[in-house]
């Protein structure tokens, strides 16, 4: 049977890059003759403007049916101020998306590039090697609370607020899969939190550490507060390999992690909610690169394609079950950059179109 993807460009560049890594997926299918049955829909912004609505009711069955979701990326100041009545994920297609399909762990990988080396903040000899996968737990916590809102006390000051709640089974869940991605790589975790702080943060310490002596006994965990994890990471990157963090940490953290790799529009991303130990992902996944819209850039031919193409890599590897043809399509990449390929992001001067290009003659030369 083929397999069903359903493409959603979004926004700003997300149609660009949305666009390179369908060209990439047709080649890569074709070699490893894999039958592809593709659909393509509106998201946010793009839906907004057609239909009057983030994302359709038919979008989102569309969604469910489908055994992958690649998504460019969403948003822009043309629609910030639409106010939807719902919770906060009906103010955002994509979260919209993410809440609907449960897809809670957020697979975001970074590593260093050699090609890339000088384009990054540190020392040759500092991040040489780094690979780093950052899971962020991405359907509860601040971004998803109910309990928020603004209003003003008996003295006439405005107050904010918002609530980072989680259940001890969310985080449970979360950490299973985070332990099992562990599994794959070189059996490492560091968990972060602010449990020295934070009663939320202590039942994240907790909820981890009993998933990982009881079921995980085979992975080394270490827990951090969120703000030595972060000096740490940007000290000595090459020493860490999966971290665990909640919705808010976890989306600071992964673009901090993204700094050893030249460029945010390096870096792809899956959001999944099962992972077996063995075989492929069930039920419909997201692929997404890390990197937003970027409106100013947007029609002009020159995004950074690869945090996109890479996302195809993990769609192969989670949800296809190709693991060497994902490692193939990796491979790819670096033998691009390698070459002298670059977007305008990482110091040069190749379009999108061109970059794509390289990283397809090199999948048909390996």
């Amino acid at each position: 049977m083929a397999f069903t993807v359903l493409a959603l460009g979004g926004d700003g560049i997300g149609p660009e890059v949305l666009e390179a890594s369908l060209k990439v997926l047709d080649t890569v299918a074709r070699s490893a003759r894999i039958p592809i049955d593709l659909e393509e829909d509106l998201l946010h912004g793009a839906a907004w403007d057609a239909y009057g609505v983030l994302i359709r009711p038919e979008t989102l069955e569309r969604a469910r049916r489908a055994d992958a979701l690649l998504v460019g990326a969403v948003g822009g100041p043309k629609w910030d101020d639409i106010v939807i009545e719902g919770g906060p994920e009906d103010q955002d297609g994509l979260m919209k998306l993410r809440r609907e399909l449960d897809t809670f762990a957020c697979i975001r990988h970074a590593r260093a590039w050699d090609a890339l080396i000088d384009r990054t903040p540190y020392l040759p000899g500092r991040v040489h090697g780094a690979d780093i996968i950052v899971m962020r737990e991405l359907c509860a916590g601040a971004m998803f609370t109910r309990t928020r809102g603004m209003d003003t006390t008996k003295s006439g000051e405005r107050r904010a607020y918002d609530l980072n709640e989680y259940t001890d089974e969310q985080i449970r869940r979360f950490a299973r899969i985070g332990f099992e991605i562990a599994r794959r790589r070189t059996g490492r975790v560091v968990s972060v939190d602010k449990s020295n702080v934070f009663i939320a943060g202590k039942l994240w310490r907790e909820a981890v550490d009993d998933v990982g002596r009881s079921e995980f006994p085979d992975i080394e965990l270490t827990h951090l507060f969120a703000d030595n994890a972060a000096y740490q990471l940007a000290c000595r990157p090459a020493d860490f390999d999966v971290v665990l963090a909640d919705n808010l940490f976890g989306d600071l953290l992964s673009d901090q992690a993204g700094a050893i790799s030249g460029s945010l529009g390096m870096l792809p991303s899956a959001c999944l909610s099962d992972l077996p130990r063995t075989g492929r992902v069930q039920g419909p996944a997201i692929y997404e690169p890390v990197h937003g819209s970027a409106p100013d850039i947007a029609g002009q031919g020159i995004a950074n394609p690869v945090g996109m193409i890479l996302s195809v890599a993990m769609m192969l590897d989670y949800s296809m079950g190709a693991v060497k043809t994902a490692r193939r399509l990796e491979a790819a990449v670096d033998r691009a950059l390698a070459s002298g390929y670059a977007t305008r992001d990482l110091g040069g001067t190749h379009s999108t179109a061109e970059m794509t290009d390289a990283v397809i003659r090199e999948f048909r030369s390996l």
